[in-house]
């Protein structure tokens, strides 16, 4: 039995994916998508056999869950209209490129009774490894995130791109939020940072040391936790750790269903969620709040500076 039905907002390669991920789940019925570029709409319709619609609102009429995977400047319009429908929401990171507009999704959903869960999937690899679990909080935290230029989400900072990713992980290891911070930055192409460094310091003692460039020759996407009895250095593209802790981390953990499709994970359980199956969502909407408000801040370091 097809419990719920789902919709999708934005048809670019984020929104195929969910849009895969929900015709796939018998739980849900894949009702169609809404994106303002015809084509892309049309394509993920006919794949899915499904239906594309002309407004975002008639989209939202006719689910009962949501996902908003359309570009970030647009995931607040797009999520409020669905929150204040009453719909369950899904939103890619960010939450919101605005931490203002971050703050009222929250409190919408609250408002409304609805869950609202955001694309920060990394979470689940911590996760598979068995990092949530330790009993120890990581005094150091070390992270690097680099591709080369593509021109892809060009309309939000590197920050807000990229480097998201390492610092929802980053707040969810520690388990607060910094007492100071630091961050300088370079443009390449355009108004908006293209390569980062940032740091904070935590009120129990732990810092942070964050890096991300799309301007990069290579790709990178490293993690070093330093603890007070060792440390564990993460290689996720590899898909590997080595570990000097006395915490019994799990080698294999790409072996584990959810660490291989990570976004799948999200979706799932985002809906175990809205079906009272699970209490909470991967990342809930205050985890991607807190994530948006730590990023805006690192980028206003960089502007200030650059002033």
């Amino acid at each position: 039995m097809r419990d719920l039905r789902a919709g999708v907002i934005g048809a670019g390669a984020f929104g195929r994916h969910h849009a895969r991920k929900y015709a796939e789940d018998p739980r849900v019925t894949l009702i169609g998508a809404y994106d303002p570029h015809p084509e892309r709409m049309e394509l993920l319709a006919e794949t899915h056999h499904t239906q594309g619609f002309d407004h975002p609102e008639d989209l939202i009429a006719a689910v009962d869950v949501v996902t908003v995977a359309s570009p970030p400047q647009t995931h607040a319009e797009m999520a409020r209209l669905a929150l204040d429908a009453g719909k369950h929401v899904l939103i890619e990171k960010p939450l919101a490129v605005d931490p203002a507009d971050g703050a009222d999704l929250v409190a919408r959903a609250e408002r409304q009774g609805v869950v609202l869960g955001v694309g920060h999937q990394e979470r689940i690899i911590l996760e598979a490894i068995g990092l949530l679990a330790v009993p120890e909080c990581p005094i150091e935290v070390h992270a690097s995130r680099a591709g080369p230029w593509t021109g892809r989400s060009a309309d939000v900072s590197v920050t807000m791109d990229l480097m998201i990713h390492d610092i929802d992980m980053t707040l969810a290891l520690v388990g607060e939020a910094p007492a100071e911070i630091s961050a300088h930055g370079r443009r390449t192409h355009g108004a908006l940072c293209d390569q980062i460094i940032a740091r904070a310091r935590f009120p129990g003692g732990a810092t942070a040391r964050l890096h991300a460039s799309r301007v990069a020759e290579e790709r990178a996407r490293s993690m070093t936790l330093v603890y007070p009895s060792g440390k564990v250095v993460i290689d996720f593209i590899a898909k590997t750790f080595e570990n000097t802790t006395p915490f019994a981390l799990d080698p294999d953990f790409m072996q584990r269903p959810d660490a291989q499709d990570s976004l799948g994970a999200n979706v799932r359980r985002f809906l175990d969620v809205v079906l009272g199956e699970r209490p909470r969502p991967p990342a809930t909407g205050e985890d991607g709040l807190a994530a948006l408000e730590l990023a805006h801040a690192f980028d206003l370091r960089v502007v200030r500076r650059a002033a």
